[in-house]
């Protein structure tokens, strides 16, 4: 519990750190009296006056800061997206697909990299990134104030937003935790609705691939009207209804091409180390499974001897054409994983997954105020959204599944075969195949059984009550407000048709009911092991067989007995209350001194329930320490409750010194319950030396503390494979790649991540040029402390690099592994211990140019706009021992790497009845891996360190988009016709070479060509 006095002293503390404020006001006041007046000038959204010109809307303010005052520019760079350009060069309906091609934001969550997240509950989530330092270093804010999370990771979704009412999107990219609080690392994003609208507006578009696939629709309706004498009260409105078919399976050209990494079979680290250990090829298909099941390993008699043996239409038996490059070798004694040529298209498990996922959403947002006296407006508002979001995230594919065959080859009939020998594969193979024969291991992607599904529900309402107003103090105008607010998300996160390993390994252990068998079943019928053999105790009469050997070959009625749907429930709330004051206390020669100070607290809570048969086993293994037994193939939920509150204060201010020079600085005291005290602090100044340019440099110490899962989380399973480094060419030391499932439990210790950030730029907007801004923004964000967790692939690299307790951080689960085919189970939780550092250079520009200067009496103008962020450095350091830091900047292989170049730019003719607007934007070629290593011949010995490829390359992407607007008529409203193309030249997505989705789904556009159609009209 915090203690009250403790916490008096650091608001002491704070008003310690403030001191420099005192100092800045004496160097103003004791400049020369004869020094130039600073010349006032417009607010930020200077830079894009001109895009709310073309609305004809209200001035766009603003500030980036805590202050209110008129003229006021913050030192911290500000992006503003108006409603104009929202509503013309959108994308799609969802208002986040269009701030997320803002080049400032990276690696950004949407439903087309989240919908593999099968069991972190963020399939379907629209999460912004700014930086690419992880979405829980962006701070969302609507209207000023922060909204509850979607997620127990609180991010909160962009979806829960009343998009018609959005009057603007806010991005500042800077450190801004002084002002603004926890989380605001790289930055913050506000949304900004338009509180007082008055009028009615609707809606309605519907979209489509140029594939016919794709539909989606989407209706919005949102009103406003004053009311009471002198129209003091004010009413607001807003509902919403989207809808996505989604895409259940991947048929694209450039999903089939087998652009995919395979290592070299020639390579060797001891005795041909020179050549490359990883090949980029095409035509290149998994080989390890295929949809009826593939033998991939056979023991008695030869070894393998039955390796290639897969199952087709109704059992029957084919061989699989391993081609020339192979590997691991076909004769080897680890399995194949991946071959070029020969049955490559076989394997159909990057095919019968999902492309875009089904997508319900409905939102109703409401707004009273009234104002009950001159500068005294009292408010309330809610918002309510339901979404439910379905996805085909694959099949249940299986690895290691090592069927009995002892006796198959002896017996001569069904009656006579022991109950050592799987019936399914006595039938399917034959007594002659099996002779000598004691165990087949088979993989199958199970295109007999339905795909694994990702179902997902969420609720998230929001409950404000507040007031806010004007008032004079100290002669000048002051702002201020106070208000509740109260958030909650309920979550249904729920998986369909997953395997449950114990009973699908009651279903697969098949036999032949033997004379007199214990249960009675008919002789020579085929039944569960389990129920007929001498074991009394290990009974289940749901238990019914599955035959996993070909195509139309299993028995539907199985499939209740060995897939289920286990799901967890999440509330998360959130209460908050705060105090915020803006004045102007004072004035010095060189003008007005405002101060911004407030008050906040706000508690976070989780709380949790995974029925128990949905929930892992939890033992201690033989040193003591927890472990758990899956009983589910993904999924294995436990519940998280917990909680934490904070208590914060803070003070900013904005001071004339002078000579064009105005300094802004803030401070903010926080006290965590779980994580303690910590002070952020900014100090920044602008400098104006004449009206066409301005300089600003901005220095901040942010932090973020430990969120709800970071903090509580019990634990949920997720799966997948790692790479093995320990393999080599004989199989030793098992397979290629290794089948795992990986636990992340929370850490009460973790500390709050610090932040120290530099902005630097200036913003030009000559007088000479009238139409045309520019601002050129340096930026720099070293992270210390940070929150990080490892991943099983990097747990296995540092295991192999010799650091032991990453060895001690898996086992092997004997439940689903087989003779060579291990499958592990890692377990992590996250620590303080990481360290990352991004820099680079924003540049944001624009130019209208209204016809009638070149045409005379011309209607209409041109409008140029382009940014782009040229990403530097952003420097990763795990904080373990000897391990390498890897600059991602240039690396286009995943959702963690950040391209060299980010850019966008638009054109736009509008005239009063007409407009278009072409887009341009894409990313920077780059690498394919970090830290791989580029060379054919005399390669130095490849390392999991530094891997060595014989092209380590992809492609960038370069997209262009086509937007049409049109006024028509529609009684008395002002209508529009619009028209959207997304991807006007079907550019394929950005390839990478790995099985699966071949593509970089954060910065690609996997849909294609896509057309939206739509109406809207507003009267007012």
């Amino acid at each position: 519990m915090t203690n009250p006095v403790h916490f008096e002293r650091h608001l002491r503390d704070l008003a310690s750190v403030s001191s420099w404020v005192v100092l800045a006001v004496a160097i103003g006041m004791a400049a020369p009296a004869a020094a130039q007046t600073q010349t006032q000038t417009e607010t930020e959204a200077a830079k894009t006056a001109d895009a709310a010109q073309e609305g004809g809307g209200d001035e766009v303010t603003v500030t980036g800061s805590r202050v209110a005052r008129d003229g006021f520019q913050a030192p911290t760079p500000v992006m503003v997206l108006t409603q104009e350009q929202i509503l013309n060069s959108s994308p799609s309906n969802n208002i986040a697909d269009f701030v997320n091609q803002m080049p400032a934001l990276a690696g950004s969550t949407r439903p087309a990299n989240s919908r593999l997240n099968l069991s972190s509950g963020q399939a379907g989530i629209n999460a912004l990134n700014l930086r690419n330092l992880g979405e829980t270093r962006t701070l969302v804010l609507l209207d000023g104030r922060r909204s509850v999370g979607s997620t127990i990771t609180g991010l909160v979704d962009v979806n829960t937003i009343p998009q018609q009412l959005v009057k603007s999107v806010e991005v500042v990219t800077g450190g801004a935790s002084a002002a603004y609080g926890s989380d605001a690392v790289a930055g913050v994003v506000n949304f900004v609705l338009d509180k007082k609208y008055k009028g009615l507006k609707v809606a309605i578009d519907s979209g489509i691939t140029d594939k016919g696939d794709g539909q989606n629709y989407s209706f919005s309706v949102a009103g406003g009207f004053a009311f009471g004498a002198d129209d003091r009260g004010h009413i607001l409105l807003s509902g919403e209804v989207a809808h996505r078919d989604g895409i259940f399976k991947v048929d694209r050209d450039w999903n089939a091409t087998g652009y995919v990494r395979i290592q070299n079979p020639a390579y060797d680290a001891t005795i041909n180390s020179g050549v490359p250990q990883f090949l980029i090829r095409k035509q290149v298909g998994a080989a390890n499974s295929t949809p009826g099941g593939l033998i991939t390993g056979s023991a008695g008699g030869t070894a393998n001897r039955l390796r290639g043996v897969y199952f087709g239409q109704n059992g029957a038996i084919q061989q699989f054409q391993y081609g020339a490059l192979t590997f691991p070798s076909p004769t080897g004694a680890a399995a194949p994983t991946l071959t070029q040529g020969g049955d490559w298209q076989v394997n159909d498990s990057g095919r019968r997954i999902g492309l875009d996922p089904q997508d319900d959403r409905h939102g109703l947002y409401g707004r009273a105020s009234y104002e009950i006296a001159d500068g005294i407006e009292l408010f309330a508002e809610g918002a309510y959204n339901k979404q439910h979001v379905f996805f085909n995230a694959g099949p249940n594919l299986a690895t290691g599944v090592a069927l009995s065959a002892t006796g198959c080859g002896a017996a001569l009939t069904s009656a006579t075969a022991p109950q050592t020998c799987n019936a399914f594969l006595y039938n399917t193979l034959g007594r002659a195949q099996l002779a000598g024969i004691t165990s087949v291991t088979i993989a199958s992607t199970a295109a007999d059984l339905p795909f694994r599904g990702v179902d997902n529900k969420r609720e998230v309402q929001r409950y404000a009550v507040g007031a806010e107003g004007t008032t004079e103090v100290f002669g000048k105008n002051a702002t201020w407000e106070i208000y509740g607010q109260y958030g909650r998300a309920k979550l249904r996160e729920q998986l369909r048709d997953v395997m449950n390993i114990a009973k699908m390994n009651n279903a697969t252990a098949a036999v032949f009911a033997q004379a007199g068998n214990p249960g009675g079943y008919a002789t020579g019928s085929i039944q569960c092991l389990i129920n007929v053999d001498s074991i009394a105790t290990n009974n289940d009469p749901g238990c019914i067989p599955l035959n996993r050997l070909g195509l139309g070959v299993a028995n539907p009625g199985a499939f209740g007995y060995v897939l289920g749907s286990p799901y967890r429930d999440e509330l998360v709330e959130q209460y908050n209350a705060a105090f915020n004051l803006s004045v102007t206390p004072f004035r010095t020669w060189a003008g007005d001194v405002s101060v911004a100070m407030g008050a906040e607290y706000r508690k976070e809570q989780i709380s949790g329930y995974v029925p128990p048969e949905f929930q892992p086993l939890s033992a201690l293994d033989a040193n003591g320490r927890p472990a758990t037994t899956n009983r589910w193939s993904v999924g294995n939920y436990l519940p998280t409750n917990g909680s934490y509150n904070v208590k914060e204060a803070y003070l900013e201010t904005v001071v004339p010194l002078g000579l064009g020079i105005e300094f802004n600085g803030a401070a903010r005291a926080t006290r965590y319950s779980t994580a303690g005290y910590v002070t952020t602090w900014k100090a920044g100044a602008t400098w104006q030396p004449i009206e066409d340019i301005r300089f600003r440099v901005t220095r901040s110490r942010d932090i973020r503390a430990p969120n709800l899962n970071e903090l509580f989380a019990a634990g949920s399973a997720n799966s997948d494979s790692v790479r093995n480094p320990f393999f080599t060419n004989d199989g030793a030391n098992g397979p290629a790649s290794i089948g795992y499932s990986a636990t992340v439990t929370g850490n009460l210790n973790l500390r709050p991540e610090k932040s120290n950030t530099w902005n630097a730029g200036v913003v030009a907007t000559p007088r000479f040029l009238p139409g045309f801004n520019l601002s050129v923004d340096y930026f720099r964000i070293n992270v210390k402390d940070a929150i990080s967790t490892f991943g099983a692939q990097d747990i296995i690299n540092l295991c192999f690099q010799g650091q032991q307790q990453f060895c001690d951080a898996y086992v092997t689960d004997p439940a689903r592994s087989s003779p060579g085919q291990p499958y592990l189970q890692f377990r992590s939780q996250p620590f303080n211990a990481a360290s990352q550092l991004v820099r680079g250079v924003d540049i944001d520009g624009s130019y209208r140019l209204p016809l009638d200067k070149l045409f005379g009496d011309s209607e209409g103008a041109v409008t140029l706009r382009g940014s782009a962020t040229r990403y530097i450095d952003n420097l990763f350091n795990s904080g373990v021992p000897s391990s390498v830091v890897l600059n991602s900047v240039g690396v286009n292989g995943g959702q963690a790497s950040t391209p060299k170049w980010i850019y966008r730019g638009s054109l736009t003719y509008d005239t009063p009845g007409f407009s278009i607007t072409g887009v341009g934007r894409g990313v920077s070629s780059g690498k394919y891996v970090g830290n791989g290593i580029e060379c054919q011949t005399g390669c130095p010995v490849s390392t999991t360190q530094f891997p060595t490829y014989d092209v380590n390359h992809v492609s960038g992407l370069f997209y262009t988009d086509l937007n049409l607007t049109a006024k028509i008529a529609m009684g008395g409203a002002d209508a529009q016709l619009f028209l959207n193309v997304t991807n006007l030249f079907d550019r394929w997505p950005l390839l990478v070479p790995e099985t699966g989705l071949a593509a970089n789904s954060t910065y690609s556009d996997l849909l294609g060509r896509a057309f939206r159609v739509g109406i809207r009209m507003e009267m007012r």
